[in-house]
């Protein structure tokens, strides 16, 4: 069910980058649901060889390289994946921004395993209140 759920963040990312980005084109609901889970696959198998390649410039850079990781995973998705189009690099480092952000807020929703997540937050002033203070 988690993986459902963040193979669905990822699609709603790719969706707004297909939106918002005028290099990025995804060609119909098949193609988004594929590129979903190619993305999730390649950022769970490529990605940390990457990552852990690049640690040096990654440092250096003070973790900024790690977006045009992302960047290059997003087109190696879209170099696998028919009707998952992105026209360059600077299209890819857009789209994963917007990737990046889309999940990271929908992340902010769901708990560690993967399972819509309801917080509840309460003042101070009720606690005194519930206290008798």
């Amino acid at each position: 069910m988690g993986f459902l759920i963040r193979m669905a963040l990822t699609a709603v990312g790719l969706w707004l980058a297909g939106r918002l980005v005028s290099g990025v084109t995804i060609e119909g609901d098949m193609a988004l649901a594929v590129s979903a889970l190619t993305l999730g696959l390649v950022n769970a198998v490529v990605r940390p060889i990457f990552v852990l390649l690049t640690l040096p410039l990654t440092v250096l850079s003070l973790g900024l390289f790690l977006w045009a990781i992302n960047a290059a995973m997003i087109a190696l998705v879209a170099a696998l994946v028919d009707g998952f189009v992105v026209a360059s690099f600077g299209s890819a480092l857009v789209a994963a921004a917007i990737v990046s952000v889309t999940g990271w807020i929908g992340s902010s929703f769901v708990g560690p395993r993967g399972f819509y997540d309801v917080r509840v937050v309460r003042s101070r002033r009720s606690r005194r209140r519930q206290i008798g203070g």
